[in-house]
């Protein structure tokens, strides 16, 4: 369904919705990677825009631990990894927050990732995971440090 209604030239792909998110960030939002793969494969769709909350596809997609999207996502070359969305919160930063191990080892594979990036209240990725007991992703990011 979401292939015929992206062949359609009616169709805007970067149509907003609800809290201003366009189809591209409810899909990354829901963790639906076809969906993502579908909409990032087409030239005219922006993959980086924010919604009104200041979140873009791949802080969606990392804050709620989906992945697969967050991969998609993170291999284009038009996608900021440390995009300060809401709370200044990077998706790392959201990432070692919720405690997604898988979301946090993706993200420091990624070149250019600033793992210490501080967010509105003056906290690093790491602070958080450790705040909220995520072991995991407390090692994780120590390892990063250490390299």
């Amino acid at each position: 369904m979401i292939g015929l209604l992206l062949g359609r030239k009616d169709v805007d792909p970067n149509c907003a919705g609800e809290n201003d998110r366009t189809p591209l960030g409810i899909a990354a939002f829901e963790g639906h990677e076809e969906v993502v793969k579908l909409l990032l494969g087409r030239q005219d769709v922006d993959p980086d825009r924010p919604d009104n909350q200041d979140a873009t596809p791949l802080l969606l997609a990392a804050r709620n631990g989906h992945g697969g999207a967050v991969k998609l996502l993170l291999d284009r070359d038009d996608v900021d990894p440390n995009y300060p969305g809401e709370h200044d919160r990077t998706p790392l930063g959201w990432a070692a927050l919720e405690g997604h191990g898988r979301v946090v080892r993706l993200l420091l594979e990624r070149e250019g990732i600033d793992p210490d990036i501080l967010d509105k209240d003056g906290h690093t990725p790491l602070f958080h995971a450790a705040r909220n007991g995520h072991e995991e992703v407390v090692k994780l990011l120590q390892a990063r440090k250490s390299l």
